[in-house]
Order: C-alpha cells, then structure tokens, then sequence
C-alpha cells in the first residue's frame, strides 16, 4: 500500500527553524510532483509548497516565500521543508501530499484536489 510518511515536527520558538521529512513507500513517487499543505485549527486546508519530480521547479505561497524551502531526494524517497523564521501564523498540521496523474511534470500544483496521496500529518506550534 502506498504510503506517504511525515515527520519533524514538534514546539519551536518565534523565529526558530525546524525540518519537515516525507518518506514515500516507494520509488514510484520519483516522478511526480510532491507538496507541502497546513490546516490550521478552523482554517482550510491551503497550500505551503511544491516541487516537481526533478526538483527543477518549485512553488511556494506567498507567505512561506523567502523563509521555507522545499527539496527532494528521490534516491531516498524523501521530500523535505526547510522552515525557517518560523512565526506563531506558522502553526498548524503540515501534510505530505503526492500527485499520481502526471509524471515528470513540471508546472504547478497548487490545489489540494490535484493531489492523490496524503500523509497522516505532522504538528508545527510556534510559541510567541
């Protein structure tokens, strides 16, 4: 069964750092875009983050630009969020999420509905 696992989260301070780790259950996952949502508690889900299956291009939302920073390592199966500058608007469950329907693209992906596979999610608490 496919799988997407998320980990790395935890407290951090304002203005601290922290890394997010997604392990995917296979090397399928390679060639597909992956990305990074958060939910925050009464929020909608939105989006954080993509990349394409090359790491060539990526996404971020205007308000992570300049402060995370999403990677792959598709020998290890594995995506990353580099967060830094953390702020307490930061805080929320941070999801994996794969797209399964278009291999080796490279445009974006910014809606939840493009995406197929979900993790179980990870929490992020920025204290002020």
């Amino acid at each position: 069964q496919v799988q997407l696992v998320e980990s790395g989260g935890g407290l951090v301070q304002t203005g601290g750092s922290l890394r997010l780790s997604c392990a995917a259950s296979d090397r399928s996952f390679s060639i597909y875009t992956m990305a990074w949502f958060r939910q925050a508690p009464g929020k909608e889900r939105e989006f954080v983050a993509a990349i394409s299956w090359s790491g060539d291009s990526t996404y971020y939302a205007d308000s992570v630009k300049d402060r995370f920073t999403i990677s792959r390592n598709n020998i290890k199966n594995t995506v990353y969020l580099q967060m830094n500058y953390l702020k307490p608007e930061d805080t929320a469950v941070y999801y994996c999420a794969a797209d399964r329907s278009r291999p080796y693209y490279s445009g974006s992906t910014l809606r939840s509905h493009e995406y197929h596979y979900w993790g179980q999610g990870t929490q992020v608490t920025v204290s002020s």
